[in-house]
């Protein structure tokens, strides 16, 4: 009997190996990534923003004609669900072609779309946070982080420009030290090892 739980438990701990040293790699590549984009981002701001938009767009036009395949080839499907399919893809296919056409002004559209939306969000989240006010037991944290939640919302909804500039910025910084983390997790759970 322990001749038989030998090998299985040195073969469980091979695989738990396995597995740490697949952990480690994921971590160092997603690591380097980041940190590649973040300087990518701080850089080439304009540059990365726009090459984002590609993906965006081709990502879009790929979608449409994923919907409009379903619309015209899933006969099991009713006749208002694979119209709308087709529907649904041929504006996929028009807003992907659409950005395409203009690069740069959907990238500007896209980081000022972004920007209003986040803004509107931090909005609600604070009147949010007032609304569960007599749940908290924290009711002055809670009214400090409504107050700089609203004001926050309300400075992007204001100047959404330069509120993309300063959000763009900060996930730049924000991928950099994530993906430097990530690397020297990496590192490090390979020392103690």
């Amino acid at each position: 009997m322990t001749t038989s739980t030998a090998p299985r438990s040195t073969a469980s701990q091979s695989t738990a190996s396995q597995v740490a040293k697949s952990v480690r790699l994921a971590l160092v590549i997603g690591g380097l990534l980041a940190i590649g984009f973040g300087i990518a981002v701080l850089l080439w701001p304009a540059k990365t923003a726009v090459a984002i938009t590609g993906v965006l767009a081709f990502y879009a036009i790929v979608a449409g004609v994923v919907y409009i395949s379903i619309g015209l080839l899933a006969k099991s499907h009713g006749t208002g669900s694979r119209v709308g399919h087709v529907l649904l893809g041929l504006l996929w296919v028009i807003a992907g072609a659409y950005a395409f056409a203009s690069l740069q002004q959907s990238a500007a559209f896209l980081a000022v779309f972004v920007t209003v939306m986040i803004g509107v969000m931090w909005i609600i989240e604070g009147f949010t946070a007032l609304f569960t006010l007599g749940e908290s037991g924290a009711k002055g944290v809670t009214i400090v982080f409504a107050i700089i939640s609203v004001l926050a919302g309300v400075s992007l909804l204001s100047t959404p420009v330069w509120g993309a500039g300063f959000l763009w910025w900060l996930l730049g910084i924000s991928l950099i030290v994530l993906g430097a983390l990530n690397v020297f997790r990496a590192m490090s759970g390979r020392g103690s090892r």
